[in-house]
Formats: structure tokens, sequence, C-alpha cells
């Protein structure tokens, strides 16, 4: 099978899959907070302001992990150039941050926010399936595409600078097939956002679901890695983002051991106490 990138074109305006995604990605995320919000019986204005945090955050702090990552100053005013931990890390501290402003709890807000987090990670990775990009290594499989516009393209050349090893005398200009891994990750985040979906209601202590995205998604990352075409190889075939998967598994264990417990004290934010109508004013008042 043989993907292209989709493209938007309306007049001057140009847009990628990617960026039509990434938009997808945290409206529905927003959405899924402000239905939580609405179950709580709490101000459902919160998940606007969520998501905005979450856009400007995630957008710097992938674009500085990237360049600090590659040390390509110049990415810093290109279009492309983000890394996922980097806009997870940005998005989380923008959020934080933001509740902190708002008087909310930094538990309760990783508690609302975690789900709806694999929900946008699931769709932002149809985003890259879109414009071709994050892709595995060759296969065979009956669902492996090639994608010879991709970023880059799947050409030999291009893979076997990632580490993929082909036999002599490949057209180093062959486009093969590869892993859609963007697709692998889709599905595999939207069965953790539906299990975490489902256990809201879980009895145990507020941000009891942060420590349950860690180690899903922790886990997700690290396993698809190794079908991934990638040229950050640390340790033999284990890169970068497994080193960093394994560093946010341990600490999702850690969190749900210390907040396996209910606790005693409730932590929802009574600065999210929905505001009261506004009282009508009498017409015949001021008369």
């Amino acid at each position: 099978m043989t993907v292209y990138p989709f493209i938007l074109r309306l007049g001057p305006i140009e847009l990628t899959g990617y960026g039509l995604m990434m938009m997808v990605a945290f409206l529905m995320a927003g959405w899924a907070i402000q239905l939580d919000l609405r179950r709580r019986g709490l101000d459902e204005e919160f998940a606007a302001d969520i998501v905005i945090a979450g856009v400007v955050g995630g957008l710097l702090g992938a674009k500085i992990w990237y360049v600090l990552l590659t040390g390509e100053w110049d990415a810093l005013l290109r279009r492309g150039g983000f890394v996922w931990y980097g806009g997870f890390l940005g998005a989380t501290a923008a959020i934080i941050l933001n509740g902190w402003r708002r008087g909310v709890p930094w538990r309760f807000t990783t508690e609302i926010c975690s789900a709806p987090l694999a929900l946008g990670y699931a769709l932002g990775r149809v985003g890259c399936f879109l414009v071709n990009d994050d892709y595995g290594i060759p296969s065979a499989l009956p669902w492996a595409m090639k994608f010879p516009d991709g970023l880059p393209p799947t050409t030999v050349a291009n893979l076997t600078a990632m580490g993929v090893t082909f036999p002599p005398g490949t057209d180093p200009m062959q486009v093969v097939a590869v892993h859609p891994t963007q697709i692998y990750e889709t599905a595999l985040m939207l069965l953790a956002f539906w299990w975490m979906w489902r256990r809201r209601d879980h009895g145990h202590a507020t941000g009891w679901m942060l420590g349950c995205y860690l180690v899903l998604g922790g886990l997700e990352r690290f396993l698809v890695e190794f079908l991934r075409a990638k040229d950050d190889r640390l340790l033999g075939a284990f890169t970068l983002a497994q080193a960093t998967s394994a560093l946010l598994v341990v600490v999702g264990i850690g969190l749900l051991y210390v907040w396996r417990e209910k606790e005693a004290v409730n932590l929802q934010p009574a600065a999210l106490s929905p505001k009261p109508p506004p009282t009508p004013t009498d017409p015949q008042a001021g008369r």
C-alpha cells in the first residue's frame, strides 16, 4: 500500500493533516475534560483554560526539546521539528501553573487530564500518519505501507541512515514498505483511554489516574520503539525515547503505590464551584 501526505489547500492557505489532527486532538481532549467536570458538578470553563495552556506549553516544549536534542537552532522558526516528550513536559508545566493560578490543586488537575491526554495522543498520532512521519522499520506484513513523500521518504537510503540494514546492491532510491507505527500507537492509546475513562471513579487517592497514564503511555511507547525507524539508538536497539519511557513507567508505578489508598481529605477544588446564574433584574426597578 502506498500512502501520500494529506494536504488541504484553501487558496493561499495550506493545511496539513498533522495540523488538522493536532487541532482535533486538543479539542477532543478538552471536550472529554469538560464532560468530566460536568459529571463532578464543577465549572466547565476550566476545560478551555486547560486546552489553551496545553497548546501553548505543548508547542513550546516540543520545539525546545527538538532543538536541544538535535542542535538545529534554526528549527525554532520552522514548521516542523517537534518531540512528543518535550511537548508532554511543556504542556504539563503550563497546565499545572494555570491550575495554580486558579487555586486548583495540581493533583486534581492531573487527575482530570490523564485519560483525555491519552485520547489526545492517539489522535495526534493520526496526524503523524497523515503527514507520513514517525513510521517504522521495513515490513512484509499485509498492512505495511510505503511513504514515497514521507518525512523523510521510506527509501533504502533514508532507512539505511536510520540504522536499517539492506542486502548489498539494493537500489538506494527504492521505496520500501514499513510498519505504520503511527497507527499502532493510535490503536494502543485509544485502548488506554477507554480503560482509564471507565475507571474515573477508581476509589483511590486523587492523582491516581496520572500514575495509570504514565505506566500505560510509557509501556506503549517503549514497545512501539522497537519497530520505529530511528537514528537515536543508545544501547543496541534501545532509543532515547525508550529510556524516557522507562523512567516514566517507574514514576507511574511509584504514584500508583503512593496514591493507592483513598484519602480522607477531599481535593475537589472549591475554586471550580459553578458560578451561580445571574439574578434577573426587576424591569420596574428604578422607575
